[in-house]
């Protein structure tokens, strides 16, 4: 059964983690990865970001994304955490982990996971700078061909 949450303040990864595998011994994998600010993204020195969402459709997503690698990858769990709201540089955005029985599947299904909340999830993020003005972020082309290739694969 996955984890998902949408929110404003920061996650522990530690105690992610801890409530992931609590009382579990079947697991022999987990796949982690952690999304941060990066300051500078595509050239450009920001002061910040912030994350919105739709309310309600952005969790449903995430569920249907979790639902969709429990399924390919048989995974024993999942979480998928992801922050909105005015970030700085350095901080956490998102989490992905993916309990399975062996490392590959745990792997892969994370990998799969970043993919598609990256293009499938509805975020929108907006950029400042340090000269006051803001942009909001397109959807990238090298976010939408990573996608791509769990679209004609299976787990």
């Amino acid at each position: 059964m996955a984890t998902v949450r949408v929110q404003g303040q920061d996650f522990d990864v530690s105690a992610e983690l801890a409530a992931l595998t609590a009382g579990r011994a079947d697991i022999g994998g987990i796949g982690c990865f952690v999304g941060t600010v990066r300051d500078g993204a595509g050239g450009r020195r920001i002061t910040e970001m912030t994350l919105e969402h739709y309310p309600g459709m952005t969790e449903r997503a995430m569920a249907a994304i979790a639902g969709e690698a429990e399924a390919r990858w048989q995974l024993l769990g999942c979480t998928l955490v992801h922050r909105v709201g005015r970030l700085l540089p350095g901080a956490n955005i998102v989490l992905v982990l993916a309990a399975a029985a062996h490392r590959q599947a745990a792997l892969d299904a994370t990998a799969f996971l970043i993919d598609w909340l990256k293009t499938r999830a509805p975020f929108w993020k907006k950029e400042e700078f340090p000269d006051g003005s803001g942009a909001w972020v397109d959807a990238r082309d090298a976010d939408t061909d990573a996608a791509a290739r769990w679209s004609a694969t299976s787990g």
